[in-house]
Parts: C-alpha cells; sequence; structure tokens
C-alpha cells in the first residue's frame, strides 16, 4: 500500500438524511475516520460533520472499499443503531471482483480471524485464538480470469471478507494488503458496499440503502 494518503476529493453523495439517521456513499481512498497524525486527518466522519454538525460514527469501511454507510444525528440514535451492529441485526451485501473462478457457484466461510500483530493492520485466520467470522457468498457473473460476487457477511471483523475470499483462493482484485502479481494491479480495491438494511431507530421500520458498485 502506497504510504502517500491522497484522499479523493468527490463531493459528498447522501442517500438518504433525517432527523435521526444520515446514509452516504463513501469513495474508495478516504478514511472513515482520522488517522495518526495531521496527513490524515481528512475522512468521510469530517466531511459528513461538516454538512451535518451533529453527526456521530456508528461503523465503519476500510479505507479502500466503497460504499453505504449510516451515520447518527442523535445520541440516542447512534445507540441504536449500533447496537443493531452489535446484535446483527443488520444485513450487509457487498460487491467484489475476485481473482479466479471458483468450482462452485455459492457457498459459506466460516474461518476465525485474528490480527497479524508483527503486519498490522492485516488479519489472519487463527483456529486457536481467532474471532468468529462467517461470510455468505455468490458468484453473479464470471469470466476466463474473474469473477463477480455477492458477499453477505454475517459478521462484522476487521477485513473479513478480503482475508475470507484471499482463504477460498480468491483474493479480492486491486487489494493492497492480501492480492499479489496481476490480481493487484488494478486502480482500487474492488469491494462495495452495495446494500445495508437495518431498522430506523425512531420507529423501528425496516428500511433498505442501496448504492451501485462503481466497477
Amino acid at each position: 500500500m502506497s504510504d502517500i494518503y491522497n484522499p479523493p476529493m468527490d463531493p459528498l453523495e447522501v442517500l438518504h438524511e433525517d432527523a435521526h439517521i444520515i446514509m452516504v456513499n463513501k469513495p474508495s481512498g478516504l478514511l472513515s475516520v482520522p488517522g495518526r497524525g495531521e496527513h490524515l486527518s481528512d475522512c468521510l466522519i469530517a466531511r459528513v460533520q461538516a454538512a451535518f454538525p451533529t453527526a456521530l460514527l456508528v461503523h465503519r469501511l476500510d479505507r479502500d472499499t466503497s460504499g453505504v454507510m449510516v451515520f447518527a444525528q442523535t445520541p440516542a440514535a447512534q445507540r441504536h443503531l449500533g447496537l443493531q451492529f452489535e446484535k446483527r441485526m443488520t444485513k450487509k451485501t457487498y460487491v467484489a471482483r475476485v481473482w479466479g473462478v471458483p468450482p462452485e457457484t455459492s457457498g459459506t466461510i466460516d474461518l476465525p480471524l485474528i490480527v497479524d500483530w508483527p503486519n498490522r493492520p492485516k488479519q489472519m485466520v487463527d483456529h486457536e485464538n481467532g474471532k468468529p467470522a462467517v461470510t455468505e457468498w455468490k458468484a453473479i457473473s464470471r469470466t476466463d480470469t474473474e469473477t463477480r460476487m455477492r458477499l453477505m457477511p454475517q459478521t462484522g471483523r476487521s477485513h473479513q471478507l478480503r482475508v475470507h475470499m484471499l482463504a477460498l483462493g480468491h483474493p479480492i482484485l486491486g487489494d493492497p494488503f492480501y492480492a499479489e502479481g496481476p490480481a493487484r494491479e488494478f486502480p482500487r480495491l474492488m469491494l462495495h458496499s452495495e446494500e445495508l438494511k437495518l431498522k430506523h431507530p425512531e420507529d423501528g421500520r425496516g428500511m433498505r440503502f442501496r448504492a451501485k458498485a462503481p466497477f
């Protein structure tokens, strides 16, 4: 991964906004929250708060992942949404382009993950000490060299989809941490949070937010 942080300057794309929640489409290459140091201060939450001063963080996406993210407008909404994520009541669907073609068309990956401490922030499979991590996947289309997949994480571990695809033998294209050789030579990480389903923190009604993958 390049050490130079050069986030995209796309205008903020708001998918939905009300008194309780803000839904945005995060661009690839932008941190969700600030990193350490002034050079890493530009991030999605700072941009959201410039437009919505009361916005509060609920969850994150990796810097190189794009797609749907929710922010809370009040502390009560933040608590409500945080519990939904913690209790796995939200439903997330991602689109990914991966290297190679798996023989099956769908499956479930159940491999526990832990931080690869000397190489952090990389994660790795660890059957002894890892935390449970489960991903369902489905092939949407394929070419001779790659497969387009829909990924449905059942847990929310750091780098979960990226490590699980690597463990399957099909790393996500453009992944600066886990792809090698030609699989890595893409302009961005080909991973996008396409859809997020959640319950509205005010009245509990089910809501679904989508942002089409830009690749």
